[in-house]
């Protein structure tokens, strides 16, 4: 498509919508959103870029190739639930910890995050996966 509203769109919502998915995915720890519905969002600009300027361009912004991101996010969310066997608990029992950042005090991590993380990265991964062969194939 060589629409010039839809390109110069595309490079102001990009950065938008990262930044809107990466809120979506720490908010849903205690309210809706999460990794699903942040992957879908963050799997949103790539397709407007895959939209205006074709897939191998939006190939070339995302520097990863879908699949990596498909793997990565299954063995982080695999990784989340083996923690918890590692304990001597039921696998993927959530386990906390904290981290202290200079500046910001005591922050809470858990397994329930880097599930949510794996979740992320596969549904980005599963998306564009999609998207980029269904543009590929006209």
């Amino acid at each position: 498509m060589t629409s010039l509203i839809l390109r110069t769109t595309t490079r102001y919502l990009t950065p938008l919508l990262l930044i809107f998915s990466v809120f979506l995915f720490l908010r849903g720890h205690n309210q809706p959103g999460g990794g699903f519905a942040g992957g879908l969002v963050a799997a949103a600009p790539f397709a407007l870029f895959s939209i205006a300027f074709g897939a191998a361009e939006a190939r070339r912004v995302l520097q990863v190739e879908p699949r990596w991101l498909i793997g990565v996010g299954l063995l982080a969310a695999l990784a989340s639930g083996v923690i918890g066997l590692l304990g001597g608990y039921p696998f993927l029992t959530g386990t906390w910890g904290y981290l202290k950042l200079p500046g910001f005090g005591v922050l809470d991590i858990g397994t329930p995050l880097f599930f949510d993380l794996g979740v992320y990265l596969a549904v980005i991964g599963v998306t564009l996966s999609i998207i980029f062969a269904l543009e590929e194939a006209e």
